[in-house]
């Protein structure tokens, strides 16, 4: 079931960010063998995509438990380097969300680094941190515990599903702290927006409540992959 908003309210209007989420073969962050992705438009999910992805890697038998992904199921499927033309324009220039960004994310660098294409722009925010800033009486925070707690549905560690699960997260957060989007709702919470960019990226980061004097984070150039290898 779609999440509806109070379409009524102007500012769901302002709603548009892409959820992601990538499954691996191993535990190489370049082995993605699935991609799930939700599209939110005015604070309403509008088009779901997923895909199987050849990693072109054995699958190690842990994630194959996790996510149920085998060989013969990405077999004459499109590599990451064959899919991402199809990829890059529902990518560029978004708000992209994760749950547990950090993972989501480095999949996406190691892959383009993998087929030598460069990085995408666009802004990213991770709901994992956002709800340890929100709902800190949860006692965990993960994507299963946070969607139960909002009577979400989920199949987890299947891509689409927990793409999905993300973006509902998301809507329910901006709709509790009554913020317009994620941009708003980061900032309102000291939250540093993720940016990826040509040359490199920087994380999404939530303030330290231990040390408050943190640096902020800092840019992390393009890792050329083509060394060393």
């Amino acid at each position: 079931m779609l999440f509806l908003p109070d379409t009524n309210n102007k500012e769901f209007l302002h709603m548009d960010f892409v959820a992601i989420d990538f499954e691996t073969a191993n535990a190489n962050r370049s082995s993605a063998c699935s991609l799930g992705l939700v599209e939110v438009r005015g604070g309403i999910i509008t088009s779901e995509h997923v895909w199987l992805i050849d990693p072109e890697q054995p699958f190690d038998y842990r994630n194959i438990q996790i996510h149920g992904i085998t060989p013969s199921m990405v077999s004459g499927q499109p590599t990451f380097h064959e899919l991402w033309p199809t990829l890059e324009p529902l990518l560029q220039g978004q708000q992209i969300v994760a749950h547990n960004a950090s993972f989501d994310m480095s999949v996406l660098r190691y892959c383009l680094d993998k087929s030598s294409i460069d990085y995408p722009s666009f802004q990213y925010h991770c709901t994992y941190l956002l709800s340890k800033e929100l709902l800190q009486h949860m006692p965990a925070f993960k994507l299963n515990v946070i969607a139960d707690y909002y009577g979400i549905p989920l199949n987890h560690h299947e891509a689409l599903d927990d793409a999905r699960a993300c973006a509902k997260i998301l809507l329910r957060l901006l709709e509790q702290e009554q913020q317009s989007d994620p941009i708003q709702l980061s900032k309102a919470h000291s939250c540093k927006i993720g940016t990826m960019f040509a040359g490199g990226y920087t994380p999404f980061s939530a303030p330290s409540k231990k040390n408050p004097k943190k640096p902020a984070p800092r840019s992390y150039p393009r890792f050329n992959t083509n060394a060393g290898m």
